[in-house]
This record gives C-alpha cells, structure tokens and sequence, in this order.
C-alpha cells in the first residue's frame, strides 16, 4: 500500500534473527545476529549471538569473539567480562568465571548508571547473586544511591521476600512518592506467591515497621492497599479510619474503599466506610458524596438481602425522602431519583408514587439525552409492571428515538422486544432481536441472541406455542416481582408439557426465582443440573456462571467459586462472562492459591514476559 514504508533490509534481517533465534535455531541465528551487532554495537544482540555460541557449545569461538571486543576498546566494559565469565560457568569452570564477574565488579565505575548496566548484564544472563552483589557494592561506593528498588526486584528473583520487604519499606520511608510503583511491583510478584510466605512476611514486617516508626505514614496506606488486596474490607477500614484521625486526609481513599467494598456486595464494610464520612458533617466537601454512595448501598443491600421486607423496604424509602429534601432534583441526584422510584414501584406496590417521582426528574434542565433516557426507561418499567403494555411502548420508542447515539438505545429496544415477547407477539418480537444481535453492548447482543433461539426452537417444536406463551408469562410474572406466581406458572408447564423443550430455561428461572427468595442452596442445585445434563446449551455459560458467583457471595463457599470461574475460562472462553470470570478467578487465587500451570498464562490474560 502506498501509505506504508517498506521495511529496510536491516529491519528484514534483524526480524530474521529474532524470528530464528527464538525458534531455537541458533546456527541461522548466529551469523546474523553477529552482523547486526557490527552495525549497530548493541549490547543486546551481542549477547544474544554469544548466547547462541553458548547453545551450539561453541565456546572456543565465543571466547574469541568476547576478546576482540575487549581489545577493541580503550577501556573495556565490565559487560564484556560478565559475558566472559558466564560462557567460562557453561563450561563448567566455575573458579574462572567466579574470577571474571569479580574483575567486572572491580572495573565498575562510579555513577549509578554504570551499575545498573552492570547489574542489569548480571540478570540477563540470570546471575542474580551477582547482580545483588553489584547494588550491594553500589551502595557502599555511592553514598546518595541506596538502590532500594533494584535490590528489591533481585531479592523477589531469589525469593528472598524477607529482605525484599526491608528494601520496598525502606524505599518508601525515604520516598512517599514511590508508594504507587511498590504497590504496582508487590502486586505482581505476590502473583507468584504460590505458598504464601510473601504475603505472610509483608504483614509482619509492615505491622513491625508501623509500630517503630508511627510517623511514616506510607507504611499505613501500604497496609490498607495489603488488605484490600486480600479483601478485607473490614481490616482495611479499621486502618484507615485510625490514619485518618491522624492525618485528616484520608477521606478520598475512605470512599474509595467503600466504593471497593461495595463492588464486592460487601454492603455491610461499603456502609461503615460510608457511615464515617457522614459522620464529619454536612460541612465536610464529601458530604453530598458520601450521602448518595450510602444510599446507593442500602438500596442494592435491600434488594439483594431483603427484598420482601417491607418494613426495612419503607425505612429505606423514608431515607430517599430525605436525600430529595437533602440534595433536590438534580443530574446529580438521578441515580437517586431512579433508585427510589424503583424500591416505591416494585417493592412497596407504590406506582403512583414513583410515576411522579421520576416525573419530577423529567423537569429538570439541560439534562444529557442519555440522563433523559434513563429517567423514562425506569417509567417505563413501571408501566410494564402495572400491566399498562402500550404506554410502556410508547415510552420505550421515545427513549429509543432519542438515544440513537449511545448504547441505552439498544438496550431499551432489548426491553421493547422483550415485552413484546410477554404479550405473545413472538414473530415482531424475534425479528426486532434478530437485529440487535448486532448491538455493539456484547450482552445486549448476547441476551437478544439467548431471546431469539428461545422463540425459535420453542416455536418450531409445538405450533400451538401454548408452553412457550406459558413461559413468557412466567417471565413477566418475574419481572413484576410476583415470584410465586412465576414459580407456579413454571410448575404447570411441567405438568401439562412434562416433554416439552424448555426443561433447562424452566430450571434457570427457578434457580433466578430461588436466588430472589435467598434460597440460595436450592438456586444453587437447579444451576448445576443445567451445567452437568444442558452445558452444551445456550444457557450452559449463564449457569455456570451465576453459580459461580453465588458461591462467592452467597454461600460464602470460595474454593467453590474459584473452581467454577476456573471452569468458566477453559470450558467457554468465548462467554461475555470470561472476562469477569478470569479476574474475580485471580482475585480468589491471591487468598486461596493453587498450582501453577501450564494454563496460567491463559487463565491470567498475559504473555509469558519471563524470556524478554
């Protein structure tokens, strides 16, 4: 194409190299490689060709080579002597090459970056004692350089974690500022902390740290990031609500660990950190924050722990009265608004009083369309909810019309398909889905394809689509909070039907059904049945992943879960679930570990940079 250059012969030939070189070719490799070394004097490919030298065991010529280069300069690189001494090592003559890695240490010059050249030659060649000793000795020569990171990452290669953790803590007493990266580089490596024996060595040492030098706070914010990543909240909060009181400067982070929580359903932890900050004041600049986040969190821990409560239901409702008389009508507050019309409509049998809520909201100016949008959705709902199917059409095609842009749009034509799918009227419904298996949301167009089939495989088996009509009831029944009747009408079809082929969609809603009743054991039998008899369906991936996460959360059974999001990986890995799956399995693998294998590069989503 005219718009893209050609590659140069040297770029061919260096991609060439690699190409062989990787592919353990090292006979190809070697003369080529040792051309671009003429060229460019990279020490990269010299070492490569030499190592090439090494594999083909010509080591008389690699010596050679190694003492050309050596002659050549004025000053020979310390480099050259390291390479000398690990080809003198792959010989087998270990007091030799002990004499030239120390002659490379002596001819080490006086700047850091001469030593991390050195050291760094040291680690590529995989020598890391030496590599250790060079920052050792650095150290010593160069009083302003403490090489606390370096040291660091070559006692993690010698999984010395004692003094790994003395040099990460010692690095940020000294520098504040490095938190991020000591956070970002122990994240990794507790990857690999298959016993843990790190984990168990960060919290002794951190813990005695803390109590040596109270003043180093980096050591706190370093315990509070431990705790987090080991979920505890509760742990975690404690921590960070003492530094708090200290320091005064700890609230972004407070919410931020409430927000961490409450991504993790643990509402009660979410609450607490939440709670605190409430606790300042409605002075304090995070009050109105603070405010919505809790009330966020009560309105999801209502749903999922006491959906049919009605007095906790209307203790609730009477803190969103408050949140509109605290904060008003706002696009702040539309989260807010729609929480709160949706806790009156669908659980406390309020419609009018949540129909003029999100009117209200409707007032407010200079809203975004998709803002606009979702205020008319949850309208919407409530129609279909109160058995008004033609205003909820209405609004759904004014919602549609006015969010072409943005992805609400599709997802309300998914919720106008849908109820034409409760009325019966399965043709328009499959061919308005049919069209948003396009969608760009990959689980909008996974549950408009999951609709489709349902209707096409029911349909073309029985044509009278009385079972089909029966389940579709079902499914509004669920919808409108009715779960009774759903379970009823789910049970009738087996009755009347017993051979009709809706058996593992049947088994599914029940298991939705259960979950929403807190029978979690029962939700939890009628998902696995799916998994073992219909794990080639459709809804194969659904239920292995909904029981996934109810062993998680739920059932409080993590081996379980971390063996079901496992499961995930390898038995669907094309799921719109695999994602999520791959890292709520490396979450739990930090707190329960398990072998490593030949899968965990998969299983992870990463390459294997150990070579490069």
């Amino acid at each position: 194409m005219s718009g893209q250059r050609k590659p140069t012969a040297f770029q061919t030939k260096s991609s060439l190299a690699l190409r062989y070189y990787n592919a353990k070719d090292y006979e190809k490799a070697a003369p080529l490689l040792f051309d671009i070394y003429k060229t460019t004097h990279s020490s990269t490919y010299f070492r490569l060709y030499l190592n090439s030298l090494i594999q083909l065991e010509k080591f008389d010529e690699a010596e050679t080579q190694i003492q050309k280069e050596i002659k050549k300069q004025r000053t020979p690189k310390p480099e050259l002597y390291i390479s000398w001494g690990y080809l003198l090592k792959m010989e087998g003559k270990t007091d030799e090459s002990t004499r030239k890695y120390d002659e490379a240490l002596d001819k080490t010059g006086n700047t850091r970056g001469q030593y991390l050249s050195v050291a760094n030659t040291f680690l590529n060649w995989g020598d890391y004692e030496y590599a250790k000793r060079t920052y050792l000795r650095g150290r010593e020569k160069l009083k302003d350089e403490n090489f606390n990171y370096e040291l660091a990452r070559v006692y993690l290669y010698l999984r010395d974690y004692k003094n790994m953790m003395e040099e990460y803590l010692n690095l940020l007493r000294n520098s504040p500022g490095q938190l991020p990266r000591i956070q970002s580089s122990l994240s990794s490596a507790m990857r690999l902390d298959i016993d843990n024996e790190m984990r168990d060595n960060f919290r002794s040492q951190v813990l005695k740290r803390i109590q040596a030098e109270p003043q180093i706070v980096g050591y706190n914010r370093l315990l509070i990031w431990f705790f987090l990543q080991e979920k505890k909240f509760s742990s975690a909060l404690r921590q960070a609500i003492a530094l708090d009181r200290r320091t005064g400067e700890e609230t972004p982070q407070i919410l931020q660990l409430g927000s961490m929580a409450l991504n993790n359903k643990m509402y009660s932890d979410a609450k607490k950190a939440f709670g605190y900050v409430l606790e300042k004041g409605e002075s304090s600049n995070y009050y109105s924050q603070a405010f919505l986040y809790n009330l966020h969190t009560s309105y999801l821990q209502f749903i999922n722990k006491f959906p049919t409560d009605k007095e906790k239901g209307e203790q609730l409702a009477t803190q969103f009265e408050r949140g509109v008389a605290l904060l008003g009508i706002s696009p702040a507050t539309i989260n807010m608004i729609i929480e709160n019309a949706d806790l009156l409509a669908f659980y406390l049998d309020k419609s009018d009083a949540a129909i003029d809520i999100l009117n209200r909201g409707l007032k407010i100016q200079r809203m975004k369309p998709e803002q606009w949008g979702r205020l008319k959705t949850k309208l919407a709902d409530i129609y279909v909810y109160i058995n008004d199917p033609w205003e909820a059409t209405l609004i759904y095609s004014q919602v549609i019309e006015g969010n072409k842009k943005n992805s609400l749009g599709d997802d309300v034509k998914l919720k106008k398909a849908k109820l034409g799918y409760y009325m019966g009227n399965f043709s328009w419904a499959k061919a308005q889905l049919d069209v948003l298996k396009a969608s760009t949301s990959k689980l909008t167009a996974n549950d408009a394809m999951a609709l489709s089939l349902l209707i096409s495989n029911n349909l073309s088996l029985d044509t009278t689509a009385v079972p089909l009509k029966m389940f579709a009831r079902a499914d509004l029944l669920f919808f409108q909070n009715h779960d009774s009747l759903a379970m009823a009408t789910l049970d009738s079809i087996a009755e009347i039907y017993p051979y009709n082929s809706l058996v593992d969609n049947i088994l599914f809603r029940k298991a939705k059904v259960e979950i929403s009743q807190q029978k979690y054991s029962e939700a939890a039998k009628h998902l696995q049945q799916i998994v073992d008899e219909f794990g080639f369906g459709l809804l194969g991936d659904d239920a292995l992943f909904m029981l996934a996460e109810l062993y998680n959360y739920n059932l409080d059974k993590k081996e379980e879960a971390k063996k079901r999001y496992k499961e995930m990986l390898t038995r669907f890995p094309g799921s719109v679930f695999t994602d999520e799956s791959r890292e709520k399995y490396r979450e739990l693998r930090k707190i329960y570990p398990d072998k490593l294998n030949k899968e965990e590069p998969f299983l992870e989503g990463v390459k294997d940079e150990s070579n490069q």
